[in-house]
């Protein structure tokens, strides 16, 4: 336990950046270490967690102070976000974020308490109706089980809107992600929301799905990075015919090519970040990027589980240890906001709606 729990708080405060990040680290390595959590018998230790995360402003950070946020930039909130992958911890730190992005720039009060934000694919729908209802179902909505308000991105006949919608007041399905984590089905049945504004100038469904692509691309890339970790370490430890197995090259061949996936997926996902939070508008150039770490950091996970799993063996596969906390995590999110396949699809019609004499100058360019 002792040497799981160093691997987890290596990568928890190895962030180099803002006090934010820093700040972050500390709070997740000493309230949400993977293996305390999976031993747990109950989930006490996330309201102590989620308590403190909200008290330093983290989970507002990307919410303007006028607006009772902590005002933290875009580049902030990602440094939050790959802690929290870091870490694996099952709270909706990433949808809170989401939220009070999404409200806030729409002017509107974004209250306290966890929260989290429909649609979460890229093909659904929630309807404004004449009357002010909102009106339509989303699947596999991250925690809206445990949240108690969502933002909710409206398409109505004067276009896009931003609502504000208590919880209590549509219907919640209970589902779970492949970790075991909230993953639910919401109806909307003509509820009246809180407060509705109409959303800012660039913030439409596609910019939604691509700020969301972005934010499970960075959680995807800290997680991997904890995978790496425990990896190395196990295999350093494990000792087959009197020699640690990090000795035998079949096993040094596993661990290189899942440090290639690590690497790709932080380059990918740390490039998608960085374009948000210093671009004006979700233009071609940050789609690229957002498709693109979408993409990768999604091939990632699925090659960097299974290398995972096949260097730590059967141990890798039970309960007991923590290294499902991280692979069923990251398989999951690959589904979030667009899977590979779809945000594949997208990039290709849109590379080809463009010519090709603007593919190399719009490749280059980044």
């Amino acid at each position: 336990m002792r040497q799981q729990r160093g691997a987890h708080e290596r990568a928890g405060t190895n962030v180099a950046g803002s006090i934010v990040g820093e700040t972050a680290a500390r709070i997740f390595a000493d309230l949400a270490d993977p293996q305390i959590i999976n031993r747990a018998t109950d989930d006490a230790w996330s309201a102590k967690l989620w308590q403190t995360l909200a008290d330093a402003g983290l989970t507002l950070a990307w919410v303007p102070e006028a607006h009772g946020g902590a005002g933290a930039g875009i580049a902030e909130g990602f440094e939050i976000l790959t802690v929290a992958g870091r870490f694996a911890a099952p709270v909706p730190i990433a949808e809170t974020l989401l939220a009070g992005w999404l409200l806030s720039g729409a002017g509107l009060a974004v209250p306290a308490g966890p929260l989290t934000i429909a649609p979460a694919r890229p093909t659904e729908r929630i309807a404004l109706d004449r009357d002010g209802t909102l009106s339509g179902r989303a699947r596999a909505v991250p925690f809206a089980s445990a949240a108690e308000h969502l933002a909710v991105l409206v398409s109505g006949e004067a276009g896009p809107s931003v609502a504000l919608v208590a919880r209590k007041a549509v219907r919640v399905e209970r589902g779970e992600s492949l970790a075991g984590d909230a993953s639910d089905t919401v109806t909307f049945d003509r509820v009246a929301p809180l407060r509705i504004a109409p959303a800012p100038a660039g913030i439409d469904a596609g910019a939604l799905m691509l700020m969301g692509a972005v934010t499970r691309s960075v959680e995807t890339a800290g997680a991997l990075e904890t995978m790496l970790a425990l990896t190395l370490r196990y295999a350093e430890e494990r000792v087959a015919f009197e020699r640690p197995i990090a000795k035998f090259q079949a096993v040094q061949h596993n661990l290189a090519r899942l440090a290639g996936e690590v690497a790709a997926a932080m380059t990918a996902a740390g490039s998608a970040a960085d374009a948000i939070a210093s671009a004006e508008e979700f233009d071609d150039a940050i789609f690229l990027e957002a498709a693109a770490a979408k993409i990768r950091s999604a091939e990632a996970a699925q090659e960097g589980a299974a290398i995972a799993h096949q260097v730590h063996g059967a141990i890798g596969f039970t309960r007991e240890h923590v290294l499902h906390r991280f692979t069923l995590r990251v398989l999951g999110w690959r589904d979030d906001f667009g899977n590979e396949s779809h945000w594949a699809v997208e990039l290709g019609n849109r590379v080809a709606a463009r010519g090709g004499d603007a593919f190399w100058p719009l490749l280059a360019s980044r």
